[in-house]
């Protein structure tokens, strides 16, 4: 039986007994909150794997509740929201929000995302536990020696590059948004000035893309980031 714990958030009564009976019948371990001020307590006793978040919490904004949670911890946060406009799903995703489910939502969709958020889980681990290198199908990256590999053989990449490829390595299969890079990589320019992530972003795919219009590493989500493929 699974021991994986999740941490539910929603003040609806309906959606969160259809959230934690699906759970249960998943055999999901679970915990239900219904305002933020509870999730943020039950979060550093219950220490869940993965959390659902609603937004529309009636003490505070789920936003920060992400950002508490974001300040000491990675756990991977899917919010599940009526909101579904673009500006809400850029702002909870730049605050490190893993994914973005919009209400209605299948029970078997969010099944799926639970499964993802826990597999980019186990990678980020595994990760930390090899610090010296990361391995993704035909590409590893030598963190010691500074060296990124496709098929055995190293890629001339730029400083700006590198360092991309591993922010977006650190973070397989979660969609980075282009306020994140920016602030990231480019912490002296407006975050809206995205010339220099198009080019770097172009600059990455040439060297590990084998055509422009198939890609194997670089995902592009329209509108609000990069993602890295898992293999």
């Amino acid at each position: 039986m699974s021991k994986i714990r999740i941490l539910a958030v929603e003040d609806d009564h309906e959606v969160g007994r259809l959230i934690t009976m699906t759970l249960k019948a998943n055999h999901y371990v679970y915990e239900w909150s219904k305002t933020g001020n509870d999730a943020l307590s039950v979060f550093s006793l219950f220490q869940p794997e993965v959390i659902l978040l609603d937004l529309g919490l009636p003490d505070m904004d789920g936003i920060e509740v992400i950002k508490q949670v974001r300040a000491i911890n990675q756990t991977p946060i899917i919010v599940i929201s009526a909101h579904s406009e673009e500006e809400d799903k850029i702002s909870a995703l730049d605050e490190g929000a893993d994914d973005y489910l919009v209400k209605p939502f299948s029970v078997n969709e969010m099944l799926a995302r639970i499964r993802v958020a826990l597999r980019r889980r186990q990678v980020v681990a595994d990760s930390a536990a090899q610090q010296r290198s990361y391995v993704n199908g035909a590409l590893k990256i030598d963190f010691l020696g500074r060296t990124a590999y496709l098929n055995a053989k190293p890629l001339a990449l730029t400083e700006t590059n590198y360092k991309l490829l591993c922010l977006l390595a650190a973070n397989t299969a979660k969609v980075l948004t282009h306020g994140y890079l920016m602030r990231v990589l480019w912490q002296d320019k407006p975050l809206d000035d995205t010339t220099s992530l198009r080019v770097a972003i172009a600059g990455l795919r040439k060297a590990l893309e084998p055509t422009a219009n198939s890609p194997k590493y670089i995902q592009t989500h329209i509108g609000v980031g990069y993602s890295f493929i898992q293999h």
